[in-house]
Order: C-alpha cells, then structure tokens, then sequence
C-alpha cells in the first residue's frame, strides 16, 4: 500500500492522512504541503496524469483543492469515504447476476 510510503520518517499515512490533520490540529494550508510533498513523491514514482483524492475528506475537497499542487490532474473520489462501500456492493450485485 502507498499509505505506508516513509514521509518525514512515519508511514505517509501517519503523517498526511485526513485523521492527522484532525488529531495534530493542522490548518487545511499546513496539511495540504504534506499532501503536496505526497503527492510530489507519488509523481516522481510513477507519473500518473489524474490522482483521484478519497476518503471522507474527499466531501470538502472544495476547501482544500486550491492549495494542493501537482502536475497530475486532481480529483475527488466520486463516492468520496463511502467508495469501499459502494465498491463491495457493485462486486457482491456482480457476483449475484454471476450465480
């Protein structure tokens, strides 16, 4: 998994996910240069043209969005923290019309 990438010497997980930013009470410009440099590090590695943000912070992608930079178009995930959710529903109605 990409959340377990070394930032600043923690998991990148541990260190610019949506639940650190709440749990260090970090200003939205504070947490977004940790996803920057995220974001820039995934870029060195792997070029993509679209990074697509989930999770629940995904619903306020609105507030954050203009202080993230990367040469990849950026996204918000379209079922934002419910895409695991509606991901197992699709594969179980799958599985279903497969039966």
């Amino acid at each position: 998994e990409f959340g377990h990438l070394e930032m600043e010497g923690r998991d990148a997980e541990h260190w610019a996910s949506a639940r650190v930013r709440t749990a260090e009470s970090l200003d939205w410009p504070a947490w977004a240069e940790r996803v920057n440099r995220y974001l820039a590090r995934m870029h060195a590695l792997f070029w993509p043209d679209v990074f697509i943000l989930g999770g629940a912070v995904s619903e306020n992608f609105d507030r954050f969005a203009p202080l993230l930079r990367s040469p990849a178009e950026l996204r918000a995930a379209q079922f934002a923290g419910h895409a695991g959710l509606v991901g197992a529903a699709m594969a179980a109605a799958r599985e279903e019309d497969i039966a």
